[in-house]
């Protein structure tokens, strides 16, 4: 029998795009220079980043990488050298209109899912899932790590633009799903007792709740199909949990907005929590 993925998302990947184009065709002029909750980047500039996402992985099916990185010694090397190559590009494609980044990005979804669609999921992948703490993953991780970069840029725009459209389980469940694999990376220097429960909720339907054990090891992802009582308890709202791990909202706003149980010492953590390079 074969082994299960752990967070399916390839078959979600053309169904984000053709969601994308429908919002990005629906666009007025003056939505495409709205600003955005990413600092510095309008409506334009995020649609800009998403095909560079398309274009880069492309290129890489073409054994094209461009020049390699100079003297990435580190994490924050790595963070600075990704954020002036996104910068590059959008300033770059302000030149270009919105109309033909519009035909650009559905001339690249397509090639871009049949790319995702050959990588075997369990093989290592070319690029380990940083904000997870890991140093090698496997080739679904990565999949689904790049569902949430096209999933998490997308409600950006609409949330810019205020058009509703992927803020349901379908969609976002799997979203939040990997940005929980950073659990275990951002408790890592917790202490705490073996056998300490945390339970991390996202509210409504479209959520869903998620446990963090400390064991012998560190902190672990477990489930508690037995329903164990937890030790501490932090319930967020849908809108909340997406800007939070994206960088889009301070760890203050976000505690201001959830529900906590328990020490502070196990709940506040979470609000430091980034599931994106940065």
């Amino acid at each position: 029998m074969d082994k299960p993925i752990p967070i399916q998302t390839l078959h979600l990947f053309p169904v984000l795009d053709k969601l994308l184009i429908e919002l990005l065709r629906s666009l007025e002029p003056a939505d495409w220079v709205r600003p955005t909750i990413c600092p510095l980047w309008t409506v334009k500039d995020i649609a800009a980043h998403l095909l560079d996402t398309d274009m880069r992985t492309i290129s890489g099916a073409h054994n094209h990488f461009g020049k390699a990185p100079e003297n990435i010694n580190s994490y924050s090397d790595l963070v600075d050298y990704l954020d002036e190559l996104n910068a590059v590009w959008v300033k770059a494609m302000d030149r270009v209109s919105p109309q033909q980044l519009v035909a650009m990005l559905e001339a690249t979804g397509p090639q871009y899912c049949d790319i995702m669609a050959l990588r075997k999921p369990f093989e290592t992948a070319k690029y380990a899932v940083s904000w997870a703490g890991e140093e090698q993953s496997e080739n679904w991780f990565d999949v689904a790590r790049e569902y949430t970069e096209k999933w998490h840029h997308q409600q950006q725009i609409r949330d810019a633009v205020g058009k509703p459209g992927i803020m349901h389980r379908e969609l976002f469940y799997p979203c939040m799903d990997t940005f929980m694999r950073a659990l275990p990376h951002t408790y890592r220097n917790v202490n705490a007792e073996d056998g300490r429960l945390i339970q991390f909720s996202i509210s409504t339907s479209d959520g869903g709740d998620w446990y963090l054990q400390k064991n012998g090891t560190g902190w672990a992802l477990v489930d508690n199909q037995a329903g164990k009582m937890s030790d501490a308890v932090i319930e967020l709202m849908p809108d909340t949990a997406w800007k939070l791990f994206t960088k889009g909202m301070t760890a203050t706003a976000a505690i201001g907005d959830s529900l906590l149980q328990g020490d502070n010492k196990l709940t506040h953590p979470l609000f430091s929590m980034l599931s994106v390079m940065a």
